[in-house]
């Protein structure tokens, strides 16, 4: 007979998988049949997926995506150029993440940029991988209370081990010199290490006046293009019907350079 006490001390010691696992067995007899060893790789093999599963479960909630619910499998493209399941399939096939590659989703209000961000950045948390969603216009504010608190640079460690980094509504409003800088350091402590996600209306080949210095400029588009791949959206705004269209030419190619 199952010794209540046993599943009691599996469940104190946080092996939740595991007792499930044992009580599951207990109650079907045909388990019963099987060896010791076979039994114990089950009892290990439902421990291992429920703790991938708390785990999964962590990254979801620490994202804080604008979209939690976005997936891959409910992408739709709908009245959108530029874009198609295979090609969005591409990188979250590809080990993207891994390799500290950029994502630049492209395209006027409407078309589900933000939406498809979220989507990849969920599914990499879905294979084990930690994300963060930011919104750049919000961005300078809150460095500078991280800043005033004393906390920013414990911030610049947790954003260097991101896996993956979304910056939504780039280049959507002016940058002042401080925001500029910190931002050259969070791109760089990740640069060719982590990946990036960016969301934005301003065409690439204006990005080097937005951000203002020169030097600065030069730095953060430097690192982030060294790995890209560009999606410009076109089509009917999914909020207004009507049609836009992005300031740059389509394009859904990696960036030269990428191996």
């Amino acid at each position: 007979m199952l010794n209540n006490a046993t599943i009691a001390q599996l469940r104190a010691l946080k092996l939740q998988g595991f007792a499930d696992a044992l009580q599951q067995q207990h109650d079907q007899a045909d388990c019963l049949g099987l060896s010791f060893d076979e039994r114990l790789a089950l009892l290990v093999e439902r421990e291992v997926y429920a703790r991938g599963d708390r785990k999964r479960t962590r990254l979801l909630q620490r994202v804080q995506l604008k979209y939690p619910s976005a997936t891959l499998e409910d992408a739709s493209f709908e009245g959108v150029r530029g874009i198609d399941r295979s090609a969005l399939m591409g990188p979250a096939l590809s080990t993207w993440f891994e390799r500290g590659e950029t994502i630049c989703f492209a395209g006027a209000t409407g078309l589900g940029k933000t939406w498809l961000a979220c989507a990849l950045a969920q599914d990499a948390c879905r294979q084990g991988h930690s994300a963060l969603y930011l919104r750049v216009p919000r961005l300078g504010e809150e460095l500078r209370v991280l800043h005033g608190a004393g906390s920013y640079r414990r911030l610049l460690q947790q954003l260097a081990k991101i896996d993956v980094l979304v910056l939504d509504d780039w280049g959507t409003g002016p940058l002042d010199a401080a925001t500029q800088g910190d931002l050259l350091e969070i791109i760089d402590d990740r640069s060719a290490q982590r990946a990036t996600i960016i969301t934005h209306q301003l065409p690439i080949e204006h990005w080097h006046a937005w951000l203002g210095d020169p030097t600065v400029a030069d730095a953060i588009l430097d690192r982030l293009m060294q790995h890209c791949r560009r999606f410009s959206l076109e089509g009917a705004s999914r909020r207004t019907g009507h049609a836009t269209r992005p300031g740059g030419k389509a394009r859904n190619t990696a960036q030269e350079g990428e191996s």
